[in-house]
């Protein structure tokens, strides 16, 4: 993509409004635009970083045996009236009626839809289990929606659903995914931490949300200093073998936040006790028979008799995320991406637009690097080179390229690394084949 074409509404100064980092960056780096209270347009360069992020969720998704649909985002009311919480879910619901004075609601969440789809369309044990996935457009009435994306009222969500013949299973597909939310945060570059978590009004018994370490979080967290030579990629999965040993690894460990940290009765060590801030970007429900009992989604049993099905639901805020990583990921230039989340790869930078040996070297690099399928974001502009570093550094795409006259009279480009900051003098051959190598 050339930057000259590119619609990147990019902002010097920090906007008064945004009150944290993320919030700051993402409107200073042209990703987002408000358009009301807690409602956000998702321009060109976010919408990049937001498919990133939703594929590497759909990924571990479908690796952990779920299968992706898309339900509603307008609820008929009945369905909740049906698991009593229409009345109870409180002013976070945007209620509506629809011209023939139905009443409607946008979801907030989907347990009683995909209840209501799974009661019409499965009636024994033998075609469970099943765990369904989507990744849509949610809406909360919050009072207060602030901090930009982090707390807003519309936000992006991947939400499943589990469905099980007994308790034994729902605890086998609830294990799949913690299992799995180890992993998509891990490969999003985030240190993910799970912890024991109220149900809220999802109900249940057995909940856990995932606090992603940053500096400039939500929340104070205290967790056991061994959490932070964890590496959930290290381990092999199986996700059809026994995954409780793994998940009882993964909670030995003691962590909590802040309203749940007692330090008279916390049982690390001073100095094994790790003291930071942290995002929730994902929470994990088993609630058993909470739905299946009172919308009547029932199958037959071994022995014929007709039983409620075991459930459980599973979400991550992947709008959420975007801010998470850069709370984690930035510094005082800007955004720092990790790669798989990266709107590109590479920011190819021509510092001296229209000279016409810089042009033929930058159109040839820019050629051979797409061919190669590498995302490059090329500023062909003709702009001071200061103007275009300090936009490459806000965006942050993890390689910058800069070719300039000096360094094409010794066949020579520099590359440098967004995340270290370490740059080199290399060929463009040896450009080329990092970049497309690595």
């Amino acid at each position: 993509m050339r930057r000259s074409r590119y619609f990147l509404p990019t902002l010097r100064e920090n906007p008064a409004e945004a009150q944290i980092v993320s919030h700051r960056l993402m409107l200073r780096a042209g990703m987002i635009r408000q358009s009301s209270a807690g409602i956000y347009s998702w321009l060109p360069l976010g919408h990049r970083v937001l498919r990133k992020i939703e594929q590497v969720v759909r990924e571990e998704m479908d690796a952990a045996g779920c299968q992706e649909v898309l339900m509603p985002a307008i609820q008929p009311a009945e369905l909740w009236e049906e698991s009593g919480r229409y009345h109870d879910y409180g002013k976070e619901m945007l209620r509506i009626t629809d011209r023939h004075e139905r009443p409607m609601l946008f979801g907030p969440t989907h347990e009683e839809v995909v209840t209501d789809i799974f009661r019409n369309s499965v009636r024994s044990y033998r075609d469970l289990p099943q765990n369904l996935y989507q990744i849509q457009w949610k809406f909360r009435d919050e009072l207060r929606p602030r901090f930009g994306i982090m707390r807003g009222r519309e936000f992006y969500m991947k939400d499943n659903y589990s469905f099980d013949i007994d308790h034994a299973g729902a605890v086998r597909s609830y294990n799949k995914m913690f299992v799995a939310y180890l992993r998509t945060f891990a490969r999003l570059g985030l240190t993910s931490i799970p912890m024991q978590a109220e149900s809220g009004a999802i109900g249940g018994d057995y909940s856990h949300e995932f606090i992603v370490l940053a500096d400039t979080g939500e929340s104070a967290v205290y967790c056991d200093r061994a959490w932070l030579d964890t590496d959930p990629l290290a381990m092999g999965i199986d996700y059809e073998a026994d995954l409780q040993p793994i998940v009882d690894e993964w909670t030995r460990l003691y962590a909590a936040t802040d309203d749940k940290h007692d330090p008279a009765a916390c049982p690390v060590p001073e100095d094994g006790l790790y003291q930071g801030r942290g995002i929730e970007v994902g929470h994990i429900f088993y609630f058993g028979t909470k739905y299946s009992k009172a919308m009547g989604a029932k199958v037959t049993d071994p022995d014929g008799a007709e039983v409620p099905v075991e459930m459980g639901s599973y979400g991550i805020g992947v709008s959420r995320l975007a801010g998470a990583i850069i709370e984690a990921s930035h510094d005082e230039a800007g955004i720092i991406w990790p790669e798989i989340a990266a709107p590109f790869k590479v920011g190819l930078i021509n510092l001296r637009a229209g000279d016409a040996a810089c042009d033929e070297a930058c159109e040839a690099l820019y050629s051979r690097l797409v061919e190669a399928g590498v995302e490059v974001l090329y500023d062909d502009r003709d702009e001071r080179a200061g103007v275009k570093f300090a936009e490459m550094e806000l965006i942050g795409l993890p390689w910058q390229v800069a070719v300039g006259p000096r360094g094409l009279k010794v066949g020579t480009a520099e590359l440098k690394a967004r995340a270290g900051g370490e740059a080199e003098a290399l060929s463009f051959e040896s450009v080329s084949a990092r970049l497309i190598g690595g």
